[in-house]
């Protein structure tokens, strides 16, 4: 029986009962028990008395009234507080079975005693500490009595029992110990949980008795008191729940912390009982959602904090249970707060590993993370993603490996290193070690591709990352040699062509950087002297270029050229290491022995040996040697013979062998002697055998780079190779007989005799009615006149002048396919023109051959190709040849020039007529032809090998059409200026030919290359100065990016000293000459617009190439302004200069106003949006890159057939989509004069016909013919749909469009409404002057904040119906009367315009006009002006 419902009531039959005689009753053999005895006697005595009540049951009825004095009396002072501990604990047992023999009902009536004596029971408790203790036991007794009996259970109705509760609690979990067994804590479970359950509730100081016991302090200080709190949560969860909500409501929502002592603990706590049972916290989960929107920080952060512990924990399903909390904390992702943002995305890595259902919800939040504006953020995002990949790449998808993916392009280093190596250890361990099979390594197999593309990139710092990773993960270089080899084979087969590139350009750069420390070890050779010192700096100076930090490295590396003159062995070890015979072990070895020597014992962070590491690193052939050459062979002959894993490693065995000979291609370069051993040269040979042509080509090229011993040590090699080499160079593909003249050339000493074995018997055989072999004849002549000009040089003019020009390119024998395209693919070629394309190569080898022009043979050469130019690459202009060919022929003869313009000997006689044929390649009507010119251009300027005035022809790349052609202009000119300004600080001797090596000297060449633009007819036309002006200033843009050295005054005084100069190439036309100086005042306008820099005085005084300019005459002064003050403005602003009212009342109105510097579509054209797109000195550059954000045309741009104009005529009773489409037709026109460029005014209906009525009448049957012969491209005329890309699916280019198909600076004159008012045109015509009629930037449509109505339409804030309502002209109004079109043409006007302001056009409109409007027709603007 136990006491849970017991109450202590009075008991007066039993209170006071003794003895008759008045003495109270012993149980037999005890003697009384006084303050008389001694202490060991008292013990005694109270052992028999415990042993009594021991035995003693509930049911002995008499023994209790015999035994109740005793009970009263053990409860006196004496006993309770006797000093004697076993006298206390004896006594307590004898109380404890004192209330189990008189349950229910307590002996005591007295509260204060019940209070002293539980008190006191509760204080020996403490005893159960020691469980070594002799009278433990006895402890473990008195426990299990009162946690049978519930004995505590009394004190319920004790006004002050939660004091003795409390008290009971604390002692039981400061006594709970790992000595202690199960019976223990059940009976301490068993006593608490009682109290707990059977009371009326639990108050906050006996709940913070438990709660302390979870406090991350007290758990750690006694884990077997937290783990009892935690079985008593558990047993009492119903009870207690309500409790703990209360308290949690009190901290968090009321705010009130002094109710409890934990409440700086909260977060803990809640964490705690989560873990132990989320029941106990169903109240207290959305308290947590209030808090994490508290305004306060700190505090959102410590809420963050706790619930990513909670939703991240292994077995928690809070986020399923509970998801309004789950979104209200997904949301901290985009708190404003930085910690809250980095500590959700910490979290992220937990909730991934743990819960990967949950990985689709935390996508979103962690792509936009990925993009946080702060470092350590975008960071951690990495971390988390590469964390939970490493563990399981099954727990992140694609899209989280995506952002990891784009996060290698990180503006911080720290973040795209991090991105970078994680995804190389992902690589590593999914695809090379294959830990997760092939499906997880095909999910990775973008890595290899993507990290080698970062090679690309310009920092240093990228570039030794990605060599780092390539030799610890990709290739790792401490692999045996056949399996590193393995690796590597499969890797560069599995490539992507860029990748391909990127891993070639890291040997190349690691084999250059080896040449330079070679060379610098060659200095040290040498004797000491100014020209020796002056070398070494050089050659240091480009070594630190290549390592991190370059300014710090420079230091670093004089330090160490220090070390290495002082130190001989030191030396001798980094000779061995770049030697070409070190092998991969050696390196190994002579990279540790080179560090070892620079180590400081005493300094554990050393920066210098860092750097060495660094450079050491990149120098050592870890990959590469004899021994990894031969076992690459190997792979490759059982890729050929079949016996190779190719199949199970994922790659063809037809790519396995191409990709191998490519790769051993590669190396033959950067570790020709490791390929001379005859193993290698017979596989080499094998694979000459093959049919595969890439294959074969490859394997020449090997045989040419590193063959130069095989004449003298492999005899029997060298005559198996002779006869192949010369079967190549007479019958093989073109590419093969390049490669075999030249490998013949590279490493036999009778290379005479061997060329003229193949020269002769191809001159003869030579017939131009079998153009199909004629090519391959025509490559391995070409190349050996150019590798053997004193031999061959006179037999080839003979050749050159009897068939090469006479009876190959003068003659037409077949007829060209039309094919309606002016691009056809390569095997589409008619091979007619692909001879013919290798004889103009010919002629430009055989002169690179002889290197001079005694015989004159290059000025008739280059009159050749500028009849080819001027011709369109027609030369017999016998139409057979089609419009593709033409287009290959053009650049062909662009590009010869340009390569003969290399040589210095032939560049001098290039007259500037020439040059400008030229450059008007690369304008040419076709995409191709355009992007294949420039790249060679730009290829032969960065390698400085084509003259300064080449770059000018950048210039002209401003009236491309397509956007991508002029974004990759403007990097190829960036990379041009800073790679000649870097030659120019590199090489101190390269300031005495600044002339031809400073990039601003490219001004004087640009200004007169736009000078002679056939487009720049009228030196005072508007339209015409403004492709002038985008043409400068696309040049100017980027070398005025920095004044350095005062550039921009010093391009200021080019422009003004051109101006005192005649042009050199017509020095008496005054025409010729007021086109050259209106340039230099458009260059002068831009550049004194741009910088407030170019006042100051010019450094130097400029020199101008005498062979574009004359000598400036004595006295000669111009100071005379080309262009008016109205032009400036237009130019610079795209305005007219603003006019007064009566100005503006003071013309006549037109139809609308144009619009300059604005790239539209037809489509845009013909919905009525202007973009207005002007250029100022605040916007830079910004508004012709804004300009040509429009999308291209749809029309393909290589179409044949051009667009014809169509001439306008009345429209009525018209379905509204066909009327839509002709206006979006009309308005696709480009202008019909002979104009060429990318920004053509279309001309608006009568009111500029006007001016040019005598020669620019339009024809309804299609565009005129140009006035006066175009110079190496077609007349824009003709051109207009002609310009586009080949739309064949096996073209990359295929964007773009034709150049100038569109009208790419819509005026207003010809928007939707223009081709449906025949009598507003009439009026036009009557009333408009020769000049430009008012501009209606002002009738440009505005919304109420002045956006025009582009701006409105992109606008997010405005609605459909509002834009639906601008644009009404575009579909309403079209086929009405004539009063109804004077209506519709201002209806736009009326819904979006300033009333004020219209209203003083109206009257402008009826004042001037009245005589020429219809009454009806006056009545509607009034009506609609109201």
């Amino acid at each position: 029986m136990d006491f849970s419902t017991a109450q202590p009531k009075p008991a007066p039959a039993l209170c006071g009962v003794v003895s008759a005689d008045g003495k109270i009753a012993y149980p037999p053999g005890v003697k009384e028990i006084t303050d008389k005895i001694t202490t060991d006697e008292m013990i005694k005595r109270l052992k028999m008395v415990v042993k009594t009540f021991m035995d003693m049951d509930q049911d002995s009825e008499d023994e209790k009234q015999q035994y109740l004095p005793l009970a009263l009396h053990l409860a006196s002072e004496f006993f309770l507080r006797n000093p004697n501990k076993d006298v206390r604990l004896l006594v307590a047992c004898c109380l404890a079975d004192i209330f189990r023999i008189y349950a229910p009902e307590a002996p005591y009536t007295s509260h204060d005693k019940l209070k002293d004596i539980f008190l006191f029971i509760t204080r020996q408790l403490k005893g159960l500490e020691d469980t070594k203790s002799p009278q433990f036991n006895r402890y473990f007794y008195l426990l299990e009595n009162l946690a049978w009996v519930k004995s505590y259970n009394i004190c319920f109705e004790l006004e002050d029992c939660n004091e003795i509760f409390i008290q009971l609690f604390r002692t039981l979990f400061s006594v709970i110990n790992n000595s202690h067994n199960k019976k223990v804590q059940m009976h301490m479970l068993d006593l608490m949980s009682s109290i707990i359950m059977e009371g009326d509730g639990v108050t906050q100081e006996l709940l913070d008795s438990i709660l302390i016991n979870l406090i991350p302090a007290h758990k750690n200080l006694n884990k077997q008191s937290f783990d009892l709190a935690k079985v008593l949560l558990k047993r009492t969860v119903q009870t207690i729940e309500a409790c703990i909500a209360n308290f949690f409501n009190q901290v968090l929502v009321l705010g009130r912390s002094s109710v409890s002592d934990l409440s700086e603990h909260v977060f803990d706590l809640i964490q705690e009982l989560f873990a132990i049972d989320p029941h106990l916290l169903l109240s207290v989960m959305p308290q947590l959602e209030f808090k994490l929107k508290s305004n306060d920080g700190e505090e959102r952060l410590a809420v963050v904090r706790l619930l990513a512990k909670l939703f991240g924990s292994k077995d928690s399903d809070l986020a399923t249970q509970n998801r309004p909390l789950w979104q209200c904390f997904l949301g901290r992702f985009n708190d404003i707060h930085v910690p809250v943002r980095l500590e959700s995305v910490k979290f992220a890595s937990h909730c991934l590993m743990n819960h990967p259902d949950l990985a689709k919800d935390l996508t979103e939040y962690l792509k936009v993370r990925s993009h946080d504006p702060e470092e350590a953020i975008r960071h951690d995002v990495i971390v988390t993603i590469i964390t939970a990949a490493k563990r399981d790449l099954a727990l992140v998808n694609d899209q989280l490996l995506g952002f990891v993916r784009e996060r290698t392009l990180d503006k911080r280093w720290r973040v795209r290193k991090e991105a970078m190596m994680g995804l190389a250890q992902l690589y590593k361990k999914y695809c090379l070690h294959g830990e997760a099979g092939k499906e997880a390594a095909e999910k990775v197999s973008w890595i290899k591709d993507k990290l080698l593309h970062i090679y690309y990139q310009n920092s240093i710092d990228d570039k030794l990352l990605v060599e780092k990773i390539f030799a610890q993960y990709l290739v790792p270089h401490n692999l045996e040699t056949e399996e590193r080899m393995k690796c590597l084979y499969y890797l560069y087969a599995s490539l992507d062509p860029n990748a391909v590139k990127a891993l070639n350009e890291m040997w190349k750069c690691q084999n250059m950087l080896r040449s330079h420390v070679r060379e610098l070890l060659d200095l040290h050779k040498q004797p000491t002297s100014e020209a020796n010192c002056s070398a070494m700096f050089g050659k240091l100076m480009t070594i630190a270029k290549n390592l991190p930090d370059p300014g710090k490295a420079q230091d670093f590396v004089k330090k160490f050229n220090q070390v290495l003159g002082d130190d001989e062995k030191l030396r001798s070890q980094l000779e061995l290491l770049i030697s070409p015979t070190c092998s991969c072990k050696q390196a190994d070895v002579c990279v540790r022995e080179i560090a070892r020597k620079l180590a400081n014992p005493k300094q554990p962070t050393n920066p210098f040996l860092e750097m060495v590491k660094f450079l050491l690193e990149r120098i050592a052939p870890v990959h590469i040697d004899s021994e990894a050459i031969s076992a690459l062979v190997k792979l490759m002959n059982k890729s050929i013979e079949g016996t190779a894993d190719d199949e199970e490693e994922g790659v063809s065995p037809d790519t396995a062998i191409r990709s191998g000979l490519e790769l051993l291609k590669v190396l033959s370069f950067t570790h020709p002697t490791s390929f001379h051993s005859a193993e290698t040269y017979e596989s080499l040979l094998q694979c000459l055998r093959m049919e595969d042509d890439k294959v074969a080509e490859a394997a020449i090229q090997i045989f040419r780079n590193t063959g130069h011993k095989i004449e003298t040590d492999l005899p029997q090699i060298r005559s198996t190779l002779i006869p192949i080499l010369h079967q190549k160079a007479k019958r093989g593909t073109p590419h093969q007989a390049k490669q075999a003249v030249h490998c013949i050339h590279a490493i036999f000493t009778n290379k005479e005799v061997q060329l003229a074995q193949i020269f002769e018997p191809l001159s003869r055989s030579l017939n131009a009615d079998v153009p199909e072999q004629l090519i391959t004849p025509l490559v391995s002549l070409g190349h050996i006149s150019m590798l053997a000009p004193d031999q061959f040089a006179s037999p080839m003019k003979s050749v050159v002048a009897n068939f090469i020009v006479k009876d190959l390119l003068m003659n037409d024998r077949s007829t060209g396919e039309k094919n309606g395209k002016l691009w056809s693919p390569d095997e589409e070629v008619s091979p007619e023109v692909l001879a013919k394309v290798q004889a103009i190569k010919l002629l430009v080898r055989w002169l690179l051959g002889m290197k001079n022009n005694q015989s004159k043979s290059a000025n008739s050469t280059l009159r050749l190709l500028s009849a080819m130019l001027v011709s369109e690459g027609d030369l017999t202009e016998q139409k057979k040849i089609s419009k593709s060919d033409m287009s290959r022929l053009r650049l062909a003869a662009g590009s010869a020039i340009m390569k003969l313009a290399q040589e210095p000997c032939y560049h001098e006689i290039i007259t500037p007529e020439q040059f400008q044929l030229c450059a008007l390649v690369i304008n040419d009507e076709c995409y191709q032809v355009r992007q294949i010119f420039a790249q060679k251009l730009h290829k032969a300027l960065v390698k400085l090998l084509l003259p300064l005035e080449y770059m000018a022809i950048f210039a002209l790349c401003a009236k491309d059409p397509v956007k991508e052609r002029r974004a990759h202009a403007r990097q190829c000119l960036l990379k041009n200026i800073s790679i000649r300004r870097e030659y120019i600080k590199q090489n101190p001797m390269a300031t005495e030919k600044l002339l031809s090596l400073l990039p601003e000297y490219v001004v004087p060449y640009m200004i007169h290359l736009l000078a002679h633009d056939p487009d720049f007819t009228r030196s005072q036309d508007v339209d015409q100065l403004r492709d002038i002006k985008e043409c400068l200033w696309f040049m100017l843009e980027v070398l005025m990016t920095k004044n350095e050295n005062n550039s921009h005054a010093f391009m200021k005084k080019m422009a003004e000293n051109i101006k005192l100069t005649k042009d050199a190439q017509s020095p008496d036309e005054s025409k010729t000459n007021e086109k050259l100086y209106t340039v230099c005042d458009v260059a002068l306008c831009v550049i004194n617009s741009k910088s407030a820099l170019c006042n100051a005085d010019s450094p130097k005084d400029p020199v101008l190439p005498m062979k574009f300019f004359t000598q400036p005459e004595k006295d000669f002064c111009n100071d005379k302004s080309y262009i008016s003050e109205e032009t400036r403005v237009l130019l610079l602003t795209g305005k007219p200069k603003p006019a007064g009212v009566l100005g503006a009342v003071n013309k006549p109105l037109s139809a609308t106003g144009r619009k300059p510097y604005v790239r539209s579509t037809g489509a845009e054209t013909g919905s009525n949006i202007n973009v207005n797109s002007e250029l100022n000195p605040s916007t830079g550059n910004r508004s012709r890159e804004q300009s040509s954000e429009a999308a291209e045309t749809g029309v393909s741009e290589n179409e044949e057939n051009p667009v014809r104009i169509i001439s306008v005529t009345p429209v009525k009773n018209i379905d509204p989509v066909k009327n839509k489409e002709i206006n979006s037709d009309q308005a696709a026109q480009g202008n019909i004069s002979s104009d060429r460029g990318k920004k053509r005014t279309v001309t608006a209906a009568g009111a500029e016909n006007i001016q040019q009525k005598a020669d620019e009448k339009v024809d309804e049957s299609g565009p005129p013919a140009p006035s006066k012969p175009r110079r190496g491209r077609r007349p824009k005329s003709e051109s207009q749909g002609n310009a586009t890309r080949n739309d064949d699916i096996n073209k990359p280019l295929s964007k773009g469009r034709k150049r100038a198909a569109v009208n790419q600076e819509s005026p207003g004159g010809l928007e939707a409404g223009n081709a449906k008012a025949p009598k507003l045109q009439d009026i036009a015509k009557k009333a408009a002057p020769a000049e430009r009629q008012i501009d209606l930037q002002r009738s440009q449509v505005l919304g109420s904040d002045g956006d025009s109505l582009w701006d409105i339409e992109s606008s997010p804030g405005n609605s459909s119906s509002d834009l639906d309502r601008l644009k009404v002209c575009e579909s309403s109004q079209e086929d009405t009367e004539d009063s109804e079109l004077v209506k519709g043409s201002f209806l736009k006007v009326q819904q979006a315009a300033c009333r004020g302001f219209f209203d003083i056009i109206l009257l402008n409109f009826i004042y001037y006009n009245i005589n020429l409007i219809l009454c009806k027709n006056l009545n509607h603007l009034l009506a609609f002006f109201g």
